[in-house]
């Protein structure tokens, strides 16, 4: 009898094997297929979520590579979507992973994200991040949103009616925007790529709240994780 992979968390008080189904039923978007995509990805494939949807329309540069674990030198050129589709197949042989090579944008972000139980937005990009929430607002489909730049990071779950301009009304200074426009810690992104694994899984089992209505804020320098109110339209 083959070996039960997922027997750790079956055996994990209000996860059990109900959640572990409602994993393996799960269909999950990832917008963004970098930092965060990359260790988010990684983990959700290896816990069993039977179907993941990768979005990015990127290819990999020799510079990602200290930051988006699933690529490696031989993969630089290769589409981001089609490079990570390769690697979690070798750790989830029985997950449908599907490469999207397309940015999300606003015409589009709802045809893209429809018929997902939950959408993670990895991306590092204002336009693309407005995008996703706007599309996953009008869906009611659930939002795991992350985001790191220099020595900070932050996670958020938005559902329940919170979206991201209820955070974000205006786009922020440049001090939030993308990686490839400043320095990034390369194990931050694993520590805010891993966190929205989690919150994924919290979500899409039942196990809990989650962050819906807190917005975690990390400096990785000090390690401490700080936790801001953002639920009825309290701003950050």
């Amino acid at each position: 009898m083959e070996a039960d992979a997922f027997v750790r968390h079956r055996a994990l008080e209000g996860l059990g094997a109900a959640g572990q189904e409602a994993l393996a039923g799960a269909r999950v978007a990832i917008v963004g297929v970098g930092g965060l995509g990359c260790p988010a990805a990684l983990y959700l494939a290896a816990a069993g979520v039977g179907a993941l949807t990768l979005i990015d329309s990127d290819h990999v540069s020799v510079t990602n590579l200290h930051r988006q674990v699933l690529f490696g030198p031989g993969d630089v050129g290769a589409p981001k979507v089609e490079a990570a589709r390769a690697a979690l197949a070798r750790i989830a042989h029985g997950a449908e992973i599907d490469a999207v090579q397309e940015r999300v944008r606003p015409d589009d972000a709802a045809a893209l994200l429809a018929g997902h139980d939950l959408v993670l937005d990895c991306t590092d990009g204002w336009p693309s991040r407005y995008a996703v929430a706007d599309a996953c607002a009008a869906l009611g489909v659930p939002l795991v949103w992350g985001a790191a730049q220099g020595w900070f990071g932050q996670v958020t779950v938005f559902a329940d009616g919170a979206t991201l301009r209820d955070v974000f009304p205006d786009e922020p200074a440049p001090a939030l925007d993308s990686c490839e426009e400043g320095g990034v810690l390369g194990p931050l992104c694993g520590q805010v790529g891993a966190a929205m694994a989690s919150q994924a899984v919290v979500r899409l089992t039942g196990a809990g709240r989650g962050l819906c209505g807190t917005l975690q804020v990390i400096d990785a320098r000090d390690g401490a994780w700080r936790s801001i109110p953002v639920a009825g339209g309290v701003r950050a």
